[in-house]
This record gives structure tokens, sequence and C-alpha cells, in this order.
């Protein structure tokens, strides 16, 4: 998940330079994001059948592969509509594979810690830049975007082909000790969904449309923080001794990376639609922070920083849920049709948003966009899927069977 991260996260460290390079505008070079979420995502249900089809450690040793080849060919790419195919369309492919294979197994492994569990794993896809963000942006500056994407396109690859050798699945009938007397506070189905039944209920269309939301205000901030940086004229500030947007992407990827496991700890105990509320509030209030101390440096880097704590927990909130909802069985297929919802929301983030950038020639009126999806968000986390879900739970077809010991469990 470190690994499969920086396509998405150091993204915008390239964006200037190909600009240059490929003589094209905004709008048309932030497409390569928009395809590379695309595919990473509405891809997702199809990648996550074979995943349960044919093993995860072969097809995550091919995302694997594919990851290297996008980073690697693209440096290549003379053409907006080259970069789109590779660094967008075989990077996608490749992450995708991954990222819903990996969330597919927590939520197997661990279902009496499940938001902790895909909490820890998603916090490596928010870690892992950390790792490259000063390395690749050094990179750039020293020796150019295509040198730097050909050295850590074989980083990558050799990292996520290791790696992979050493997952697998539980064992049938895989279930941990019981939980204390008492201490379950999240309600679990006990049948099993399989896609098609998950598709008729209007749950997961709630959900859907919320991760959408969420995704729009989160995405738009992945792809254009370096764009906004430097119009509010603090991208090259020293902080610290330290430029700005570099010390911000810094920041950015702990506090994203933090986020994960900890409200998905939170929502083990408090529940799942309750934590969704405090986070997406917490969105809107950074987001409204952030545009008020727009062109203070310091203000930035710490506030850019909140911004990623109140959106990265959607990783570990919405699989959690959905896989609460509708059971393990089919876990990885159902959460990527869910996942589908971060393809939208990288485009409505990504080159939308650009594009209303450019015709209004500001990003104070995006900035009220993210606030007003957010606010949204947690609304209907409280008042609309909470009562939803509590509905469905008290049918009796629903109610979470005891947690058996493993030894009980196994044949």
């Amino acid at each position: 998940m470190m690994a499969i991260s920086s396509p998405q996260y150091v993204w915008t460290l390239f964006v200037k330079p190909l600009q240059t390079t490929l003589n094209t505008s905004l709008a048309v070079i932030q497409v390569t994001f928009s395809v590379l979420i695309v595919v990473q995502t509405w891809l997702s249900p199809l990648q996550g059948y074979f995943i349960e089809r044919f093993g995860v450690r072969s097809l995550c040793a091919i995302g694997g592969l594919l990851v290297a080849t996008s980073w690697i060919v693209g440096a290549y790419a003379g053409s907006p509509l080259q970069l789109y195919l590779t660094y967008g369309l075989l990077g996608g492919l490749g992450t995708g594979i991954i990222y819903i294979g990996i969330i597919g197994l927590m939520v197997q492994w661990f279902p009496d810690r499940r938001g902790f569990a895909t909490g820890m794993v998603a916090a490596g896809y928010g870690f892992g830049a950390i790792v490259f963000t000063f390395p690749v942006d050094s990179a750039i500056k020293a020796n150019g975007y295509q040198s730097t994407l050909i050295t850590f396109g074989l980083v990558f690859g050799v990292v996520l082909l290791l790696a992979a050798q050493l997952l697998r699945r539980p064992p049938a009938g895989w279930l941990p000790a019981p939980l204390a007397a008492g201490a379950r506070t999240v309600a679990q189905t006990g049948r099993q969904y399989s896609p098609r039944e998950m598709l008729r209920t209007p749950i997961f269309w709630l959900m859907f449309f919320m991760m959408t939301m969420m995704s729009t205000g989160g995405l738009m901030v992945t792809s254009q923080i370096a764009v906004f940086a430097r119009e509010f004229g603090v991208a090259e500030v020293l902080v610290y001794g330290l430029a700005a947007l570099p010390l911000a992407l810094t920041v950015d990827r702990v506090l994203n990376g933090l986020t994960r496991p900890i409200f998905g700890w939170i929502s083990d105990r408090i529940g799942r639609e309750n934590t969704m509320a405090l986070a997406f509030f917490l969105e809107a209030g950074a987001v409204l922070l952030l545009l008020s101390f727009k062109n203070d440096a310091l203000a930035f880097v710490l506030l850019s920083g909140l911004v990623f704590f109140g959106w990265g927990e959607i990783f570990s909130l919405f699989p959690s849920t959905l896989t609460d909802t509708y059971g393990t069985a089919h876990a990885t297929t159902n959460y990527g049709f869910l996942y589908i919802a971060q393809g939208i929301g990288s485009v409505l983030g990504g080159p939308v948003a650009a594009l209303l950038h450019d015709r209004l020639g500001s990003w104070v009126p995006v900035f009220y966009i993210v606030i007003a999806l957010d606010v949204l968000t947690a609304v209907l986390a409280l008042l609309v899927l909470k009562p939803m879900r509590r509905r469905w739970f008290e049918r009796g077809t629903h109610e979470s069977p005891p947690i058996r010991r493993l030894a009980e469990a196994q044949p």
C-alpha cells in the first residue's frame, strides 16, 4: 500500500514540468490524474472478482508490474494521450488491483477490529508518499521528471513484486477469538450478500453518494495543492528553513496516514456513522480555515494537514461500514463497486475543479463547494444512513452471529 500511493500523492509535483514539456493547459494535464483514479476505481469490481477467483498473490504481483511499467514508459510520453495511456491507464490498473486486494483481505482477517485494521493498511497508502515527497521533488529539480519517473518506477516495481509474495487469504471459516462480554458496539450482518443483492439496496447507493462527495473534496486538494499553493503565493516561502509546498505535502501525508487507523479505531467503539459525522464536520472546518488563511505559509502547511486528517479516514470508514452491512464472503468485489465513487470524485475534483477555476479565475468558489459537500455528507451520515442501517439490523435475518474461537471455526 505504501508503494502504490506515490502515483496519486506525488502527482502534483509532476504537473508543472509536464505542462511545460507538453505545452498544454492545466485542465488537459489533470486528465491524467483522473484517468489514473477512474481506472483504479471503476474497474475495481472486475478486479475484485478476479482476485477472489485466482488469488490475491498472483493478481497483486501483476499489479506491481503494471505500476512499474506505467512510470517507466510514462517518462517517454510525448503527448497528453500517451501520458493518459501510460501513467494514467497502466498505473490505474496496477494500483487498483493492489488496493482493492489489500482492503478485501483486511475486512476478512479482522472482523472484530474491522475499522482499525482497514485503517492501518489504508494508512500505508497515506504514509507511503511521506518517504518519497522530498526525494521526488529533489530528483525532479536535479535531474528532470523523466529520470525521476524511471528511477522510482523501478523501485516501486521491485518492492511490489516482493511484497505480493507474502499475501494470503484467511482459512475457510476463519473467525477470531471472541470479544469480552459487552465489548461489541458495531452491528454486523449474519448473512452474506452477493454484489447483485447489495446493488438492489438503498443503503449502498446512499453510501456511494456520500463517498463520491467526500472523494471530490479530498481529491481536489490532492491533485491541485501545488497549483493553488503557487496561486496563493506560499509555495516557495520558507517555513522553518523548508519550502512550504514540499513541507505541506509531507505533513499532509503524515496526517492522511494517521487519520485512517485513528478514526477506524474510534468507529469500532462509537459506531461508524457517529465517526463519519465527526470527521466530515472536521474536514469542512479545516477547508474553511485553509481558505481564510490562504496567504500565510505556516498556516497553509498546518491547515492543509488538517484537511487531509479530516478526509483520509473515508478509506477505513466506508469499507468497514459496507462489510458490516453486507458480509465478508464477497467483501472484495462488493467494496470494488463502492470504490467506483472515488473515480467519480477524481473527475469532479481534478479536471472539473480545474476548469471551474479557469472559468472563474479563482479557487475560492471551488473551496466553498467542497465545504458544502463535506457538511452535507456529515448530516447524511447522522440523519439518514444511521437510521437506515439501524432498521436494517433490526430485521431478524441480519443479526450478528456470535463470534466463535478460531479453533471452533476451523474444519
